[in-house]
């Protein structure tokens, strides 16, 4: 293919346009034809009916049809394949191959995903990792480029990225845009670095995220203004509608650490619903394993009384108007022939997934299909990410008082507490260090931490968003750094250790993020660690880990926690 001439890459389309028009007028037999079809029209609003034709990958016609295969579609209701409108996949904890085989099943074809956390650890070699761990795959991976790494100045990763080192990636045909712009003090602030990225982005045509929870009046005016085109951060509805009132579109998130979708019900109505998508954000292995994709927040929209046609439009048709993947998101004559088919909208069991017209799902195992290759310079640069010394209990324990990071539970927002000068299991009141571990520049910051519930040892990890330095909390320091070190011997991941002994560990040697095994071995892992923090006292209010990885990202109100430091988000200020 890299070979083929301009004029052979002509002659190839051609004929396979011409196919397509022979098929569609019914003077040849399709691909595949789904027989006595009902299926949901994204455009009259409406279940349709008839047959479903299908050749070169794409929706042909609806009618009458015959095909090389047929598939009867009789009591079943025939959807457009489900998108994702911005999730990170390291969330997931494992490959992009193993995603994408937990994901099929649930009906999506197509994500919308911000690499950011790779980036924060490897840089621009990051996205090119991504990239090529993606291409080919059986779902659509589209790529938002990362904005802020690291998130803002005050943080601290393995590599900072401005808009000169990102921009080559806009002529990749998967990036569709810049993602979320997590920096809004600097888009407010008129800071010209941040800036920049915004502008460049345009010049390109691509869409720009953004991120911006509880921005509200001028401010959020001079947000708007300077660019950003979408939110994915409202909890409430009245913060959703102040966004769209000014034009942005609205990313409805239920995901692992944060669940807005029974606060945002108001807005899957006629008035707002077509200025809303889906998305999960992060997505912790057993959500994807016991709850699902975009088809749980399909299902439980219904069961909360959305109408099913608007909530299946919010799942794929209004993200591919957003991105502009116009051949997305409908089952219309020219779209991809990306199917989900379910029994009924009152149970909607996933029963087939097609994707292209290939059928990759039937209710049993995903179709098999190749992983990507991936260049071995990043290979090895992905399992080498962890710089620092060997740490000792005496790291941590300054005594100077500290401001407490008062968790919220459901929510990643946090309260501030006041300050601590010492752990006091008795109210709650552990101590939290975040490490750096990129550049061995020996940088840790500590706090306290209230609301986590930890009642003896310690809890670790690398997944510690957005730099990805290492965040420990703990009843005491000598747990605290053999917690520590046992991460950085794994080249990354989470551990739950007491007195010394690990009780629970989950290794993640992909850039200390993902694991290169199956997601149900990780998942294992996983819930083993989560009944080892459990057992040692963890509140069952917070998700032990995916929780703990947001108190270090201080673009999140309204304590965090970095390498130099507790900060005050709404001030930028250290406290």
């Amino acid at each position: 293919m890299g070979t083929e001439s301009y004029t052979g890459r002509i002659n190839r389309k051609l004929s396979k346009k011409l196919r397509i028009v022979e098929v569609a007028a019914g003077r040849e037999k399709a691909d595949l034809v789904l027989k006595n079809a009902s299926y949901v029209n994204v455009f009259s609003n409406e279940i349709c009916h008839g047959d479903i034709a299908v050749a070169e990958g794409l929706i042909v016609g609806m009618g009458s049809y015959s095909g090389e295969t047929e598939a009867d579609m009789s009591g079943k209701i025939v959807l457009p394949g489900f998108i994702d409108a911005h999730i990170h996949l390291e969330s997931a904890m494992v490959s992009p191959s193993q995603f994408v085989k937990a994901v099929l099943p649930h009906g999506t074809t197509t994500v919308i995903v911000d690499p950011h956390e790779i980036a924060n650890v490897m840089g621009a070699d990051g996205i090119e990792y991504m990239l090529q761990a993606t291409e080919g795959l059986p779902v659509d991976v589209r790529f938002m480029l990362p904005s802020c790494v690291p998130a803002t100045p005050m943080d601290e990763s393995g590599a900072s990225l401005d808009y000169r080192t990102i921009d080559s990636f806009y002529d990749h045909p998967r990036v569709q845009g810049l993602a979320e712009m997590m920096n809004y003090p600097g888009v407010i602030g008129a800071d010209s670095q941040v800036i920049e990225k915004i502008v460049a982005a345009q010049a390109h045509h691509k869409k720009i995220d953004g991120h911006a929870p509880g921005l509200e009046g001028n401010d959020l005016n001079a947000y708007i203004a300077a660019g950003v085109y979408s939110d994915h951060e409202c909890s409430d509805p009245a913060d959703a509608i102040a966004k769209l009132e000014r034009g942005q579109f609205i990313m409805i998130r239920e995901g692992t650490a944060a669940r807005n979708l029974q606060a945002l019900l108001p807005l899957l109505t006629e008035k707002y619903a077509d200025r809303c998508m889906f998305c999960c954000d992060d997505k912790h292995p057993s959500d994807l394993l016991e709850k699902g994709h975009i088809d749980y927040i399909v299902r439980e929209a219904i069961r909360q009384g959305v109408d099913p046609i608007v909530a299946v439009k919010v799942a794929c048709h209004h993200a591919a108007r957003y991105f502009l993947l116009n051949n997305r998101g409908a089952v219309a004559p020219g779209y991809l022939a990306d199917f989900v088919v379910i029994d009924n909208f009152q149970d909607f069991t996933i029963l087939q997934v097609y994707k292209k017209g290939v059928e990759m799902y039937n209710g049993g195992a995903v179709r098999d299909f190749p992983a990507p290759e991936i260049d071995p310079y990043l290979t090895r640069k992905a399992h080498d990410t962890f710089h620092l010394a060997h740490l000792r209990g005496e790291d941590f324990a300054e005594r100077r008082p500290r401001g407490i990071i008062g968790m919220v539970p459901g929510e990643i927002v946090t309260r501030d507490c006041g300050y601590s000068d010492h752990i006091d299991v008795e109210w709650d009141i552990l101590k939290i260090a975040v490490v750096e571990r990129h550049k061995n520049t020996h940088h840790t910051g500590i706090g306290y931490l209230q609301g986590y519930g930890l009642k003896r040892g310690a809890v670790a990890t690398s997944v510690s968003h957005d730099s990805h330095n290492i965040i420990v909390v703990g009843t005491n320091e000598e747990d605290m750094a053999a917690a520590a070190n046992r991460v950085a011997e794994n080249k990354g991941g989470i551990v739950v250790l007491e007195d010394g002994q690990v009780l629970g560990e989950v290794a993640l040697p992909i850039a200390g993020l993902m694991s290169d095994g199956p997601l149900e071995d990780v998942n294992e892992a996983l819930e083993n660690a989560k009944a080892a923090a459990f057992a040692l006292g963890v509140s069952r209010e917070v998700d032990p880990f995916m929780t703990l990885s947001f108190m270090s990202l201080p673009v999140i109100p309204t304590l965090r926690l970095t390498t130099r430091g507790v900060i005050d988000v709404l001030t930028q200020q250290y406290v």
